[in-house]
């Protein structure tokens, strides 16, 4: 078997579906990168998918919210943005952080509310813009 057969790698996280009260979808911009992505990240060892987005949201965007207040999409699978050969694989969440409003923390350099059509302008990561982006 040739490293070009070999099954992509997979990078597990959890990820965060967030709109606000005009339809439009925050994604972040990690520092270092150029993709705007969903906000979420990777699992400490024993936490849950919720768990995870949790903490994430809080670490990245100062937002809390309970694990049990998240409504679980699913599992979604699409290439990795940053990652070249990569997949990730994303357990989703729709969020919904009423009166709370995401600022720029940890290791987010940018956060941005968009448009479907405001992501013909962006280098969006595949997972949000296969699935998420506003119709």
């Amino acid at each position: 078997m040739t490293s070009s057969d070999a099954a992509p790698r997979r990078i597990h996280v959890s990820a965060a579906v967030i709109h606000d009260a005009d339809g439009r979808l925050l994604l972040v911009r990690k520092a270092g990168t150029s993709a705007f992505m969903q906000p979420g990240g990777k699992p400490e060892p024993g936490e849950s998918g919720a768990e995870t987005l949790s903490r994430e949201l809080e670490e990245e965007l100062g937002i809390r919210i309970a694990p049990a207040d998240m409504r679980p999409l699913g599992e979604f699978t699409a290439s990795a943005a940053n990652e070249p050969g990569f997949l990730v694989v994303a357990d989703v969440f729709a969020v919904d952080i009423a009166d709370q409003t995401p600022r720029i923390a940890a290791e987010i350099a940018e956060l941005r509310w968009i448009t479907r059509a405001d992501a013909d302008d962006l280098e969006v990561a595949p997972l949000a813009r296969e699935n998420f982006l506003p119709r």
